[in-house]
Protein backbone atom coordinates (compact mmCIF):
# COMPACT_ATOMS: atom_id res chain seq x y z
CA UNK A 1 0.00 0.00 0.00
CA UNK A 2 1.15 3.54 -0.74
CA UNK A 3 1.42 5.82 2.31
CA UNK A 4 1.38 9.61 2.07
CA UNK A 5 1.43 12.23 4.81
CA UNK A 6 -0.23 15.64 4.59
CA UNK A 7 2.06 17.69 6.80
CA UNK A 8 0.33 21.07 6.86
CA UNK A 9 -3.20 22.52 6.75
CA UNK A 10 -2.15 24.50 3.67
CA UNK A 11 -2.48 21.21 1.74
CA UNK A 12 -6.09 20.58 2.78
CA UNK A 13 -7.86 22.49 -0.04
CA UNK A 14 -5.96 20.46 -2.64
CA UNK A 15 -6.66 17.24 -0.73
CA UNK A 16 -10.37 17.98 -0.81
CA UNK A 17 -10.26 18.14 -4.63
CA UNK A 18 -8.46 14.83 -5.11
CA UNK A 19 -9.97 11.49 -6.00
CA UNK A 20 -9.78 9.63 -2.69
CA UNK A 21 -12.30 6.94 -3.56
CA UNK A 22 -9.72 4.16 -3.11
CA UNK A 23 -7.99 5.76 -0.12
CA UNK A 24 -8.19 5.48 3.63
CA UNK A 25 -7.56 8.85 5.31
CA UNK A 26 -6.35 9.00 8.91
CA UNK A 27 -6.66 12.38 10.62
CA UNK A 28 -4.41 13.33 13.54
CA UNK A 29 -5.19 16.25 15.84
CA UNK A 30 -3.29 14.95 18.84
CA UNK A 31 -3.63 18.16 20.88
CA UNK A 32 -6.53 17.62 21.11
CA UNK A 33 -9.57 16.91 18.93
CA UNK A 34 -8.90 13.32 17.85
CA UNK A 35 -7.68 12.46 21.35
CA UNK A 36 -10.98 13.80 22.70
CA UNK A 37 -12.96 11.78 20.14
CA UNK A 38 -11.24 8.56 21.23
CA UNK A 39 -11.72 9.34 24.91
CA UNK A 40 -15.41 10.21 24.56
CA UNK A 41 -16.16 7.06 22.57
CA UNK A 42 -14.16 4.88 24.94
CA UNK A 43 -16.18 6.34 27.80
CA UNK A 44 -19.47 5.39 26.21
CA UNK A 45 -20.44 8.20 23.86
CA UNK A 46 -22.73 6.95 21.12
CA UNK A 47 -21.21 9.03 18.31
CA UNK A 48 -19.28 12.18 17.43
CA UNK A 49 -20.49 14.54 14.71
CA UNK A 50 -17.73 16.98 13.67
CA UNK A 51 -18.86 20.28 12.14
CA UNK A 52 -16.86 23.23 10.90
CA UNK A 53 -18.75 26.17 12.38
CA UNK A 54 -20.26 27.07 15.73
CA UNK A 55 -23.49 27.93 13.92
CA UNK A 56 -23.71 24.36 12.56
CA UNK A 57 -23.39 22.94 16.06
CA UNK A 58 -26.08 25.25 17.39
CA UNK A 59 -28.41 24.34 14.54
CA UNK A 60 -28.00 20.65 15.35
CA UNK A 61 -28.79 21.33 19.00
CA UNK A 62 -32.01 23.07 17.93
CA UNK A 63 -33.04 20.03 15.88
CA UNK A 64 -31.85 17.49 18.46
CA UNK A 65 -31.99 19.03 21.95
CA UNK A 66 -30.40 15.96 23.57
CA UNK A 67 -27.06 16.24 21.74
CA UNK A 68 -24.08 17.59 23.65
CA UNK A 69 -21.87 20.33 22.26
CA UNK A 70 -18.08 20.21 22.44
CA UNK A 71 -15.21 22.13 20.96
CA UNK A 72 -12.94 25.14 21.16
CA UNK A 73 -11.89 28.39 19.65
CA UNK A 74 -8.34 29.56 20.33
CA UNK A 75 -7.91 26.47 22.48
CA UNK A 76 -10.61 27.21 25.04
CA UNK A 77 -14.20 26.11 25.54
CA UNK A 78 -16.81 27.90 23.44
CA UNK A 79 -18.79 30.25 25.67
CA UNK A 80 -22.00 32.24 25.37
CA UNK A 81 -20.30 35.34 24.02
CA UNK A 82 -19.42 33.44 20.83
CA UNK A 83 -22.80 31.74 20.44
CA UNK A 84 -25.33 34.37 21.40
CA UNK A 85 -26.11 32.84 24.76
CA UNK A 86 -25.21 29.11 24.79
CA UNK A 87 -22.25 27.69 26.70
CA UNK A 88 -20.93 24.48 25.13
CA UNK A 89 -21.06 21.40 27.34
CA UNK A 90 -17.39 20.56 26.78
CA UNK A 91 -14.23 22.20 25.61
CA UNK A 92 -11.58 20.25 23.74
CA UNK A 93 -9.92 18.61 26.73
CA UNK A 94 -10.19 14.81 26.58
CA UNK A 95 -10.27 14.75 30.36
CA UNK A 96 -13.69 16.46 30.33
CA UNK A 97 -15.36 13.58 28.49
CA UNK A 98 -16.08 11.46 31.55
CA UNK A 99 -18.30 8.35 31.41
CA UNK A 100 -21.02 9.83 33.58
CA UNK A 101 -21.31 12.81 31.21
CA UNK A 102 -21.06 11.17 27.80
CA UNK A 103 -22.46 7.65 28.10
CA UNK A 104 -25.08 7.06 25.42
CA UNK A 105 -24.81 10.61 24.12
CA UNK A 106 -24.11 12.03 20.68
CA UNK A 107 -21.59 14.87 20.75
CA UNK A 108 -21.42 17.59 18.11
CA UNK A 109 -17.87 18.92 17.97
CA UNK A 110 -16.32 21.95 16.31
CA UNK A 111 -12.63 22.78 16.62
CA UNK A 112 -10.23 25.13 14.90
CA UNK A 113 -8.30 22.56 12.86
CA UNK A 114 -9.46 19.02 13.59
CA UNK A 115 -12.92 19.22 12.08
CA UNK A 116 -11.57 21.09 9.06
CA UNK A 117 -9.11 18.26 8.39
CA UNK A 118 -11.86 15.66 8.70
CA UNK A 119 -14.03 17.58 6.23
CA UNK A 120 -11.16 17.67 3.73
CA UNK A 121 -11.26 13.86 3.66
CA UNK A 122 -14.95 13.71 2.77
CA UNK A 123 -14.32 11.92 -0.54
CA UNK A 124 -12.26 9.11 0.96
CA UNK A 125 -13.52 5.55 1.05
CA UNK A 126 -12.57 5.29 4.74
CA UNK A 127 -11.89 8.06 7.26
CA UNK A 128 -10.37 7.41 10.70
CA UNK A 129 -9.61 9.76 13.57
CA UNK A 130 -6.41 8.71 15.33
CA UNK A 131 -4.16 9.73 18.17
CA UNK A 132 -1.45 8.17 20.30
CA UNK A 133 -4.28 6.92 22.53
CA UNK A 134 -5.54 4.44 19.91
CA UNK A 135 -2.58 4.08 17.58
CA UNK A 136 -2.04 0.31 17.58
CA UNK A 137 -5.69 -0.58 16.99
CA UNK A 138 -5.75 1.95 14.16
CA UNK A 139 -2.68 0.31 12.59
CA UNK A 140 -4.22 -3.15 12.95
CA UNK A 141 -7.43 -1.94 11.32
CA UNK A 142 -5.51 -0.51 8.37
CA UNK A 143 -3.45 -3.65 7.92
CA UNK A 144 -6.64 -5.73 7.78
CA UNK A 145 -8.35 -3.24 5.45
CA UNK A 146 -5.28 -3.10 3.18
CA UNK A 147 -6.35 -0.11 1.07
CA UNK A 148 -4.44 0.81 -2.07
CA UNK A 149 -3.56 4.17 -0.57
CA UNK A 150 -3.33 5.55 2.95
CA UNK A 151 -3.27 9.31 3.50
CA UNK A 152 -2.24 10.45 6.98
CA UNK A 153 -3.56 13.97 7.56
CA UNK A 154 -1.92 16.22 10.15
CA UNK A 155 -4.53 18.77 11.25
CA UNK A 156 -1.92 21.31 12.32
CA UNK A 157 -2.23 24.57 14.24
CA UNK A 158 -4.08 27.33 12.42
CA UNK A 159 -2.19 27.29 9.08
CA UNK A 160 1.00 25.77 10.47
CA UNK A 161 2.38 22.28 10.86
CA UNK A 162 1.86 20.76 14.32
CA UNK A 163 4.86 18.76 15.52
CA UNK A 164 2.79 16.36 17.63
CA UNK A 165 0.60 15.43 14.65
CA UNK A 166 3.63 14.76 12.47
CA UNK A 167 5.15 12.56 15.17
CA UNK A 168 1.93 10.56 15.56
CA UNK A 169 1.75 10.09 11.79
CA UNK A 170 5.37 8.94 11.83
CA UNK A 171 4.62 6.46 14.59
CA UNK A 172 1.79 4.99 12.54
CA UNK A 173 4.08 4.81 9.50
CA UNK A 174 6.54 2.79 11.54
CA UNK A 175 3.83 0.36 12.60
CA UNK A 176 2.56 -0.05 9.05
CA UNK A 177 6.06 -0.49 7.64
CA UNK A 178 6.76 -3.26 10.15
CA UNK A 179 10.12 -4.93 9.62
CA UNK A 180 11.26 -2.23 7.21
CA UNK A 181 11.81 0.07 10.18
CA UNK A 182 15.05 -0.11 12.02
CA UNK A 183 15.40 0.72 15.72
CA UNK A 184 19.18 1.08 15.57
CA UNK A 185 19.74 4.77 15.00
CA UNK A 186 23.28 4.16 13.82
CA UNK A 187 22.23 1.70 11.15
CA UNK A 188 21.31 2.50 7.58
CA UNK A 189 17.54 2.64 7.21
CA UNK A 190 15.92 1.38 4.05
CA UNK A 191 12.94 3.56 3.26
CA UNK A 192 9.94 1.42 2.25
CA UNK A 193 9.23 1.71 -1.45
CA UNK A 194 5.67 2.89 -0.90
CA UNK A 195 6.64 5.84 1.32
CA UNK A 196 6.29 9.29 -0.20
CA UNK A 197 8.86 11.93 0.75
CA UNK A 198 6.40 13.48 3.21
CA UNK A 199 5.94 10.06 4.82
CA UNK A 200 9.67 9.66 5.18
CA UNK A 201 9.85 13.09 6.86
CA UNK A 202 7.22 12.07 9.44
CA UNK A 203 8.74 8.64 9.97
CA UNK A 204 12.27 9.95 10.47
CA UNK A 205 11.02 12.69 12.81
CA UNK A 206 9.34 10.06 14.96
CA UNK A 207 12.34 7.71 15.04
CA UNK A 208 14.49 10.60 16.28
CA UNK A 209 11.95 11.68 18.92
CA UNK A 210 10.50 8.42 20.24
CA UNK A 211 13.18 7.80 22.89
CA UNK A 212 11.78 10.81 24.78
CA UNK A 213 8.60 11.71 22.98
CA UNK A 214 7.20 13.79 25.83
CA UNK A 215 10.23 16.06 25.94
CA UNK A 216 10.04 16.65 22.20
CA UNK A 217 6.32 17.39 22.18
CA UNK A 218 6.66 19.82 25.08
CA UNK A 219 8.61 22.09 22.73
CA UNK A 220 5.73 22.27 20.23
CA UNK A 221 3.55 25.33 19.79
CA UNK A 222 0.38 23.60 20.94
CA UNK A 223 1.99 22.00 23.97
CA UNK A 224 3.59 25.26 25.09
CA UNK A 225 0.20 26.99 24.89
CA UNK A 226 -1.59 24.27 26.85
CA UNK A 227 1.15 23.95 29.45
CA UNK A 228 0.81 27.68 30.16
CA UNK A 229 -2.88 27.24 31.10
CA UNK A 230 -3.14 25.60 34.54
CA UNK A 231 -6.48 23.87 33.93
CA UNK A 232 -5.30 22.44 30.58
CA UNK A 233 -1.66 21.54 31.18
CA UNK A 234 -2.49 17.94 32.10
CA UNK A 235 -3.95 17.43 28.63
CA UNK A 236 -0.44 17.19 27.19
CA UNK A 237 0.73 14.06 29.05
CA UNK A 238 -2.76 12.57 28.77
CA UNK A 239 -2.73 12.82 24.97
CA UNK A 240 0.76 11.28 24.73
CA UNK A 241 -0.26 7.98 26.34
CA UNK A 242 0.30 5.14 23.91
CA UNK A 243 -2.55 2.74 23.28
CA UNK A 244 -4.71 3.59 26.26
CA UNK A 245 -7.87 2.75 24.29
CA UNK A 246 -8.35 -0.42 22.19
CA UNK A 247 -10.69 1.14 19.66
CA UNK A 248 -10.80 2.56 16.16
CA UNK A 249 -12.63 5.84 15.51
CA UNK A 250 -14.20 5.54 12.08
CA UNK A 251 -16.67 7.44 9.93
CA UNK A 252 -20.05 5.83 9.37
CA UNK A 253 -21.65 5.26 5.99
CA UNK A 254 -23.60 8.52 6.06
CA UNK A 255 -20.29 10.43 5.98
CA UNK A 256 -21.13 12.75 8.87
CA UNK A 257 -20.71 10.73 12.04
CA UNK A 258 -17.84 8.98 13.81
CA UNK A 259 -18.25 5.91 15.98
CA UNK A 260 -15.94 3.43 17.66
CA UNK A 261 -15.26 -0.13 16.57
CA UNK A 262 -13.12 -2.68 18.38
Amino acid sequence: MKIEVILTPAELPALKQRDLSAAACVVFDVLRATSSFATALQNGAKAIIPVSEISEALAMRQKQPDVLLGGERNGVKIRAELTGGVDFDFGNSPREYKPEKVHGKTIVSTTTNGTRALRACAGANTVLAASFLNLTTTAQFLRKLSPAQIVLVCAGTHENTALEDVLAAGALCEMLAGSSCCDDRTAQRAVPAQFSDSTEIAWRAYTQAKADLAATVRTSENARRLLAIPELRDDVPFCLQHDRFPLVVTRTGDGTTFISVS
